[in-house]
C-alpha cells in the first residue's frame, strides 16, 4: 500500500508540473537575391492579329460562263498568271462585227478623201462652186471621225475579250475558288472569283489604349524610358500554344488618332514570313520592346507565385524570417518577372525552398552567390549568435 501511495503521489506531482516549452523551429535554408534597380526592357504585351501585306479580290470584269479554273487552290501564284477562263465566243463575235464596221468606215473615208482631191483643182478653175467643195471636205472629216470612233469601239471590245482570261493582279497565295465551271458571272455585279493574299512578309496589328500610349510618351520625355539609337521598336510573337515565333518584327505604323468607340490607338508591325507560319486572321500574343526603363526591378520567375490578385514573393525581413509580399507584375523578360510595384531596392527575395516556407518562419541563406545577393543584417546577427 505504501508503494502504491508513493507512485500515486509521484504521478500527481508530475501532472501538476509546468509543461515544457515547444522547441523553436529550425531555420529553413534558402537562396536569395537582393533587389537592385537596373536598366530593363520596357515590354508591352498586347494581343494582335495577323494580316496580309497586300490583299486583292479577283472579280469578273465581263459577263459570261466560266469554262475552266486554271490554278490550284491554296497555292502561290505570280502576278499576271491566268486563274480562270470565261467563254469568249460571244465577245469574239461582237468584236468581229465591229471589225467589219471599221472596214466599211475606212472605205467610206477613202472615197470621201478621193472626192475632195478631185474637187480641189475644179474649185480653183471655178468649175464647181465653193459650197460643193466645202461639203466634200466636211464629208471626208465626218468619215475620218467615224473611223476613229469605230476603232475605239474595237479597242474596247479587244480589252473586254482579254478579260475573259482572268489573271492574278498581284503575287501571293490564291484562296478557294468562289465559282466553278459552268457558273454565270456578271460584270455588273462584279462576281467574286477568288482572293489573293500576300503573306511574305505579313503585318500584325494591335490596339493599345490611348492612356498607355500617353504614358509611354511622357516617360520618354522625362528620360525614364530610353529608346535605341535607331529608335526601331522590336516586337516578338507568341502563338496560341505558347511557342514563340523565331523571327522578330518591327513597328512600322502608329496611328495618330484615337478610335472613338474603343479609346485605343492602332499600331502595326511587319514580320518576315519565309516559311508561311504566320497565317492571315490568326491571333497571336505580342511583346513590344519599347525602349528600356532606366531604373527597373525584375526578379527570377521561380521566386513569384502568381495568384488572382497579381503575384506574391517571400522576402527576408529584419528578424531573419520569411514575410509574404504582394507585388504587381509586369511582363516576363529573359526568364524574369518585371515588378511594377511592391518591391524596392535593397529587399531580399527568396528564390528556393518556397514550398517549405510560411510567413514568420526563420530562414538562413544557404549560399551567397556573387553579384546581386549579399548577406542581410539579420542573417549576420544570427550567425554571430550561433558562434
Amino acid at each position: 500500500m505504501r508503494s502504491f501511495a508513493g507512485i500515486f503521489v509521484s504521478l500527481l506531482l508530475a501532472s501538476c508540473s509546468a509543461p515544457e516549452e515547444a522547441p523553436a523551429p529550425q531555420p529553413v535554408p534558402v537562396r536569395t537575391v537582393t533587389i537592385g534597380s537596373e536598366a530593363i526592357p520596357n515590354v508591352i504585351e498586347l494581343p494582335g492579329r495577323v494580316e496580309p501585306v497586300r490583299e486583292a479580290e479577283v472579280r469578273a470584269r465581263v459577263t459570261g460562263i466560266v469554262q475552266e479554273r486554271l490554278y490550284e487552290e491554296g497555292t502561290d501564284v505570280r502576278e499576271g498568271q491566268p486563274l480562270f477562263r470565261i467563254d469568249p465566243r460571244e465577245l469574239q463575235a461582237g468584236s468581229a462585227q465591229i471589225q467589219a464596221s471599221l472596214e466599211r468606215a475606212r472605205a467610206t473615208e477613202a472615197n470621201a478623201r478621193a472626192v475632195v482631191e478631185r474637187y480641189r483643182p475644179l474649185v480653183a478653175e471655178n468649175a464647181i462652186s465653193g459650197q460643193e467643195y466645202d461639203a466634200a471636205v466636211a464629208a471626208a472629216r465626218e468619215a475620218s471621225a467615224n473611223v476613229a470612233q469605230i476603232r475605239a469601239q474595237l479597242d474596247a471590245a479587244s480589252l473586254q475579250l482579254g478579260y475573259t482570261t482572268v489573271r492574278a493582279p498581284i503575287s501571293g497565295r490564291a484562296g478557294r475558288a468562289q465559282v466553278t465551271e459552268g457558273a454565270l458571272v456578271s460584270q455588273v455585279e462584279g462576281t467574286l472569283l477568288t482572293e489573293i493574299e500576300q503573306i511574305s512578309p505579313v503585318y500584325v496589328s494591335f490596339a493599345q489604349s490611348a492612356s498607355e500610349v500617353l504614358a509611354v510618351r511622357r516617360a520618354i520625355a522625362a528620360g525614364e524610358l530610353e529608346l535605341g539609337e535607331d529608335e526601331r521598336v522590336e516586337v516578338r510573337l507568341t502563338f496560341s500554344d505558347g511557342t514563340e515565333y523565331p523571327i522578330p518584327g518591327y513597328i512600322d505604323f502608329l496611328d495618330f488618332s484615337v478610335d472613338q468607340e474603343t479609346g485605343t490607338v492602332e499600331l502595326r508591325a511587319e514580320f518576315p514570313n519565309p516559311s508561311g507560319l504566320l497565317l492571315p486572321g490568326e491571333f497571336v500574343r505580342a511583346k513590344i520592346y519599347a525602349g528600356q526603363v532606366s531604373s527597373g526591378i525584375a526578379v527570377p520567375q521561380r521566386a513569384v507565385t502568381v495568384n488572382e490578385n497579381g503575384g506574391s514573393v517571400f522576402v527576408v525581413d529584419r528578424q531573419g524570417t520569411a514575410a509574404l509580399r504582394q507585388v504587381e507584375l509586369g511582363a516576363t523578360v529573359n526568364g524574369r518577372w518585371v515588378i511594377e510595384s511592391g518591391l524596392r531596392p535593397g529587399d531580399v527575395v527568396i528564390v528556393s525552398n518556397l514550398q517549405k516556407i510560411r510567413p514568420g518562419v526563420p530562414v538562413t541563406r544557404a549560399d551567397v552567390p556573387t553579384g546581386r545577393t549579399a548577406p542581410t543584417p539579420a542573417s549576420r546577427t544570427s550567425a554571430n549568435k550561433g558562434q
